[in-house]
């Protein structure tokens, strides 16, 4: 058997390859600046093979996101799994995701940061990975309202309000985590439930907060003159 016989990889593999080497480019670099030389250079093959496997930059990238996107949900769908009451199986899907970003950072900044001003593409493809990620938190959620209050019906209202809260505040915690590295992905996750999911048991007990009510202005005694015209009236 020749060498160059011997060296062959499977499509597949070289397609994960490729993918690792252009999720590191695109997060350090961006998206219009990274080069798909660059990529190819690190992955071992010529730029033509890029091409070859993926189609386009565009598709190299859309590639990334979709591998990346699978993954996290994956993660979170795995650590959720039969853990318990859903509130667990929120804060281990919560701890899965805030580990994911801990542990795979060059992978949420290409699925967090460089999306904005490109294509239809690759804003839909973004916009179907925040989906995947909603369906699985509002699950949880709905299923935890409901075992809470026995209603369905409040639960499917409050749990698409509370996922909604709960993955926007994510998103931006992953940005706050990096400048407090000592923060863990645990101890995040606790503060992040303490402050929706103790909340929004509160608010299912009954307990609301509304805000106060404005002062009354008094009414003002009528002038003298206004009487006088109503004398003479």
């Amino acid at each position: 058997m020749s060498d160059k016989r011997r060296r062959r990889v499977p499509r597949q593999v070289r397609e994960q390859q490729i993918i690792d080497m252009a999720v590191q480019v695109f997060a350090r670099r961006g998206y219009h600046p990274a080069s798909v030389d660059e990529i190819a250079e690190l992955a071992g093959i010529s730029k033509p093979m890029v091409y070859l496997y993926l189609d386009s930059k565009e598709g190299l990238f859309l590639a990334c996101l979709r591998r990346e996107a699978e993954r996290l949900v994956a993660a979170f769908r795995k650590a959720a799994r039969d853990v318990g009451p859903p509130e667990l199986r929120l804060w281990a899907g919560l701890s899965a995701f805030f580990a994911f970003v801990t542990e795979h950072r060059d992978s949420w900044v290409v699925l967090h940061r460089q999306t904005s001003e490109l294509s239809t593409a690759i804003t839909a493809e973004v916009a179907r990975a925040r989906r995947a990620v909603m369906a699985e938190v509002t699950g949880l959620v709905r299923d935890g309202i409901a075992e809470a209050t026995g209603s369905v019906r409040l639960g499917d209202e409050e749990a698409d309000f509370v996922a909604h809260v709960l993955v926007g505040a994510a998103d931006s915690l992953t940005d706050w985590m990096e400048s407090h590295p000592d923060e863990t992905p645990e101890r995040v996750t606790r503060r992040l439930m303490n402050m929706v999911w103790v909340g929004m048991r509160n608010v299912l007990g009954g307990e609301f907060w509304e805000p106060p009510e404005p002062p009354r202005t008094p009414e003002a005694p009528p002038s003298e003159e206004a009487g006088e015209e109503s004398t003479e009236g």
